[in-house]
């Protein structure tokens, strides 16, 4: 299958050898380092797989008990269930300690989905209780962002994709785990919908998705939860190169 879009871009970027170099100046002021050795996934083409933070976060801090923290606190039922996928994940230091990069990348306005969880009418039981377990989860975790900003409203129930994101960085914090998370819209891929045309397309069409829910002035800030310093940052950068006809 050929891949278009951001995804296309993910696995782009991911495969050259100055990807690290060029995520860590990406997310200047956020102080991120990476070491030689850094874990991420993907990495490009030949290893396309995306991550999952219940089995990627144990690989980058074996210490922890990230596994069963991050499934119990967002799954009722874990058979045949799993957590969200991230475009790109990455081990890091954030201020001289282990952290983790967290990247949800766009390439086009129709990828910025403001739609919420579905559940469909044939659920079983454990799909619908592991939507409930989920909405609990989202709904723990905006009371937990709005200890910092009253006017974050994020829910299950609509755009459903930024209210994951923003739920799993805030959850890692209360881990201890310092955590980056990048809105990262790709810039001039022609091959697509209504492409990002440059940096301030990008961020405008960010902050339309976000207003409701993620004041735009806790961006590309220091936060704080739980004593765990946290970063949601919006970025862009340009295609490497363009997506393919979509039926080619």
């Amino acid at each position: 299958m050929t891949e278009r879009g951001s995804r296309k871009h993910v696995l782009d970027w991911t495969g050259s050898p100055s990807f690290l170099d060029e995520l860590a100046e990406l997310l200047l002021p956020a102080p991120v380092t990476f070491s030689a050795d850094a874990l991420y996934m993907p990495r490009g083409e030949g290893a396309p797989k995306e991550a999952r933070l219940e089995q990627f976060g144990p690989q980058v801090f074996a210490d922890s008990d990230l596994r069963g923290a991050l499934r119990t606190w967002w799954l009722r039922h874990k058979s045949g269930a799993n957590t969200p996928n991230w475009d790109i994940a990455a081990g890091c230091q954030l201020e001289g300690k282990p952290g983790m990069v967290l990247v949800e990348a766009k390439a086009h306005w129709g990828e910025l989905s403001s739609g919420g969880k579905p559940l469909y009418n044939k659920a079983s039981v454990g799909s619908r209780e592991n939507h409930e377990q989920i909405g609990t989860a989202i709904h723990e975790a905006c009371l937990g962002w709005q200890m910092i900003d009253s006017r974050v409203s994020i829910s299950r129930n609509t755009h459903y994709q930024l209210a994951n994101r923003l739920a799993f960085t805030w959850k890692l914090a209360t881990l201890q785990i310092p955590t980056v998370l990048l809105y990262l819209g790709f810039t001039g891929d022609a091959g697509v919908g209504k492409p990002f045309s440059d940096d301030a397309n990008w961020q405008n069409a960010f902050r339309k998705h976000t207003q409701s829910a993620w004041p735009a002035d806790l961006l590309d800030r220091r936060l704080v939860v739980n004593d765990t310093p946290v970063w949601v940052v919006s970025r862009s950068r340009p295609i490497i190169e363009p997506s393919p006809p979509k039926f080619s």
